[in-house]
């Protein structure tokens, strides 16, 4: 069941989040069991979240991929824990521990990936720690998402808003034509710091209305010429890679109630009629599937067909550009 995907996280190094005040006055922020409640951590000044880029190992694994700014390439990162904080105010925000370790399974390096915004010089209460529930939590940040609200294209050209879709409705895909869902899921998130909601505004891709998304959901766009210079008119695009503070910005702020939909292969469907992925079923994601649904997937095939346009997806540097939304939606009109 596991497809090729790499996925680049906003993590703190541990040297970056302190005790500074407590039992363990001056550590750096460590895995669970050497940690304690009621421990003061504060995020030193000059830190910047760095990207540690991770790639599917073996037997569902996951590794740091080659070209990552952090870590050794090949080396298994591990989801410890989920550490709850809160501030002198009461907000809480959540934090993933992962512990990257070398092939003899010492401990290199420890990573906190914030599922909110952390501030510096605001002291942060350590008073929860989840052993049992980072992989799901981390399923929920990895999953391709849209928000409450999205209008997708059934196979009908009906357009359903997602919250109203159920399992076995004919859905409109790219390549496969009308396709039925054989799950959906929902969460709600803090709609906070890199995992923050992507709108892309009515006419900023050629779309009738908004389109809310995940940040690391993946928009397909067909170049009648190849404006990016990507080689291919195909390409795929992250949502977070299009963000320009205008026609495409990151919603901050409240909560945000996503849909996940999963069809029997890697689809591209049409949200408020742009191209759009869904779900991909992969070492960081299948942690939020039913337990049955699992097992059903992993009795296919090995050669069962799986689509996963990797090789469509462009790099980061040929959108690191304010105007790149208008250069593709021009691209994809002419």
């Amino acid at each position: 069941m596991t497809q090729d995907f790499v996925q680049a996280l906003p993590v703190h190094v541990a040297a970056d989040i302190t005790v500074v005040s407590g039992a363990n006055l001056g550590d750096a922020i460590s895995f669970a069991d050497e940690l304690d409640l009621d421990d003061v951590y504060e995020l030193r000044p000059v830190a910047a979240a760095q990207r540690l880029t991770l790639a599917p190992g073996t037997g569902g694994a996951l590794v740091v991929a080659p070209g990552s700014t952090l870590g050794r390439a090949g080396h298994a990162v591990h989801l410890d824990a989920t550490l709850t904080m809160m501030t002198a105010t009461g907000t809480t925000t959540e934090l993933l521990v992962l512990v990257e370790v070398d092939g003899a399974s010492d401990v290199e390096a420890i990573y906190a990936l914030p599922l909110s915004q952390l501030t510096p010089r605001t002291d942060y209460t350590l008073v929860g720690i989840d052993r049992s529930n980072a992989r799901a939590r981390f399923a929920e940040v990895a999953c391709v998402s849209f928000a409450r609200g999205t209008h997708v294209t059934m196979a009908s050209g009906a357009q359903v808003m997602i919250e109203d879709l159920t399992v076995g409705d004919m859905v409109l895909t790219r390549d496969d034509g009308p396709r039925p869902l054989r799950w959906i899921g929902s969460n709600t998130v803090r709609a906070v710091g890199d995992f923050a909601p992507v709108r892309i505004r009515a006419g900023a891709l050629n779309n009738e209305n908004d389109l809310t998304v995940s940040p690391e959901s993946r928009l397909f766009i067909y170049q009648r010429s190849d404006a990016l210079g990507a080689g291919r008119a195909e390409v795929m695009v992250r949502a977070r890679h299009l963000v320009n503070g205008d026609a495409i910005a990151q919603q901050h702020g409240g909560f945000v109630e996503y849909f996940q939909l999963l069809f029997d292969d890697h689809q591209i469907i049409y949200a408020e009629g742009i191209a759009t992925e869904t779900m991909l079923v992969d070492p960081r994601t299948r942690t939020v599937l039913p337990p049955d649904l699992i097992e059903a997937l992993s009795q296919r095939p090995p050669d069962h067909a799986r689509r996963v346009y990797m090789d469509l997806e462009v790099q980061q540097g040929l959108v690191t550009r304010p105007d790149v939304a208008a250069i593709l939606r021009h691209a994809s009109k002419r």
